[in-house]
């Protein structure tokens, strides 16, 4: 975070001489290759694995083409977060977090602690280059502390699922069922009582899903289902955004 603020001011409001610093673009294409790379080696690893479990070719596609779908909606999300971001961090800044394990809200919330710690606020007048690096540097190790906790607590979660397996297999099927249940459950909660908006939203968005996912089942259309999560967001985004200018 130094390096690129040696050729700035500490002091000065305009944090974009330090925000779009090449070094920060540096870090930010070094993310996304690490990404490509992974991606090509979970595929490539998937393929290998197919056959040892009677997995046609032709099942292994249509879930690259499943996973890829499906994507595409939670995408969203992260690319309007990601534009609300911009004007308090700078593009390398933004694409090295979003290409991240983390949570916006989680780390913005973090950079804004930081800036309060150091009497000024995001975005504010006192939003300096060295509130910036603070900030940055918050959110910056609080997107990190998510990635530790990955690669330290994976393997020891894969030796007690498998040690669940070979005792309850049926526990192990519906552990992460309902811990990804639960956790989005969560999530939806939180959000029913910020207004009588977002409760509308919530419910919007589950009828929405709800209806693809009847339809496809009606019609025996599987591409539906995979696009299923990308149409109801994109209604509850559209629905969020009349509501809010009606």
């Amino acid at each position: 975070m130094y390096l690129p603020l040696a050729a700035g001011d500490p002091s000065s409001t305009d944090i974009w001489a330090v925000a779009n610093s090449p070094f920060l673009w540096f870090c930010a294409l070094g993310v996304f290759a690490v990404i490509f790379v992974q991606t090509f080696l979970y595929i490539r690893a998937a393929r290998a694995a197919a056959p040892h479990i009677d997995m046609p070719l032709r099942e292994v596609k249509e879930a690259y083409r499943a996973g890829a779908v499906a994507s595409i909606g939670p995408s969203l999300s992260v690319v309007l977060v990601a534009i609300a971001l911009l004007a308090l961090f700078g593009t390398p800044a933004v694409l090295v977090r979003i290409g991240l394990i983390g949570s916006a809200s989680t780390e913005t919330a973090s950079a804004n602690l930081a800036a309060q710690s150091m009497g000024a606020s995001l975005g504010g007048d006192d939003y300096t280059q060295q509130v910036f690096a603070v900030a940055f540097m918050a959110m910056s190790l609080s997107g990190g502390m998510w990635m530790l906790c990955t690669l330290l607590l994976t393997p020891v979660l894969k030796r007690g699922s498998k040690s669940l397996a070979k005792r309850n297999p049926a526990a192990l099927a519906l552990i992460p069922a309902a811990a990804l249940l639960g956790a989005f459950s969560m999530l939806t909660v939180a959000e029913i009582p910020k207004s009588t908006i977002h409760m509308l939203l919530v419910l919007i968005s589950a009828a929405s899903m709800a209806f693809f996912l009847l339809l496809s089942k009606l019609l025996n259309a599987k591409w539906l289902k995979e696009w299923a999560l990308g149409f109801s967001i994109l209604i509850a985004i559209t629905s969020g955004y009349f509501m809010y200018t009606a």
